[in-house]
């Protein structure tokens, strides 16, 4: 039996827990979830950040080099966007 395929609102609980403040944008063939990670976050948070992030398609770190902290984005592809060698 397949895994079944992560949603994106289960990520943004997860990153939710982890302490962060996350947005959910839905695009066409995917879900986009960021969140501002400031520069005083835990240490001991990331391990649960990063567990979070194995679900996603792809994530990323991106740091602005402003004083706003780092953006950190992953993205879950929708189902219309699972190609047949994929789980769903």
């Amino acid at each position: 039996m397949p895994a079944s395929r992560p949603t994106a609102a289960a990520l943004a609980a997860r990153l939710t827990a982890a302490g962060l403040l996350v947005r959910v944008a839905q695009h066409p063939g995917h879900a986009h979830v960021s969140a501002v990670v400031a520069e005083d976050f835990p240490a001991d948070s990331w391990r649960d950040v990063l567990a979070a992030l194995e679900e996603a398609d792809g994530f990323g770190l991106l740091s602005t080099g402003t004083n706003t902290g780092r953006t950190l984005w992953a993205v879950i592809r929708t189902p219309d966007q699972v190609g047949p060698d994929q789980p769903q």
